[in-house]
């Protein structure tokens, strides 16, 4: 069974509990009616997650910037992925990608972002010519130098390093 319809099952099971809870209420005890509150916000939670308005909300408010959804997704390095990833999302929507799809255009990116290969070899320290495991452990020695966490390091170097590397192993 799919995942999406099992919770739309468990939120149908929980809102005829709701139902069931609040008539008993209303004939026998009141209080069971506030008793069949917290059934009935769990019945309409699951529909809204299960029914994919909840995925639809959070994806308009990321696509218009809401400031509630930049504090939930701050952090170290996060804006530049966030802004990458919208920058994508528009990009694939604009060609005509399904909602739902992976995104991936057939058509190769217009304009390309990040150091050109040759920066990139000279970044991580390595000569044109070195495999891939050397350029894996120059970069992963280099992170460990640059990283904002040391001592010495700093965030400017360690974006570097790391664009250098996905030029690099794309």
């Amino acid at each position: 069974m799919d995942r999406d319809q099992l919770v739309m099952a468990l939120a149908s099971v929980f809102a005829g509990i709701t139902v069931l809870v609040a008539v008993l209420g209303l004939v026998y005890q009141p209080f069971l009616i506030a008793l069949s509150l917290p059934f009935g916000a769990t019945a309409y939670f699951m529909w809204f997650q299960a029914s994919g308005r909840l995925k639809s909300r959070s994806r308009r408010r990321v696509q218009r910037g809401d400031p509630r959804e930049r504090e939930r997704f701050g952090g170290f390095g996060a804006g530049a992925r966030r802004e990458n990833v919208r920058e994508n999302y528009r990009r694939a929507t604009a060609s005509g990608a399904r909602a739902g799809g992976t995104g991936r255009t057939d058509r190769a990116p217009s304009a390309r972002s990040g150091p050109s290969r040759a920066e990139a070899y000279r970044t991580l320290g390595v000569d044109a010519s070195a495999t891939a495991d050397e350029v894996k452990r120059a970069y992963r020695s280099k992170v460990k130098e640059v990283h904002p966490d040391t001592e010495n390091g700093s965030e400017e170097a360690f974006k570097r390093v790391n664009q250098a590397y996905e030029t690099l192993t794309d």
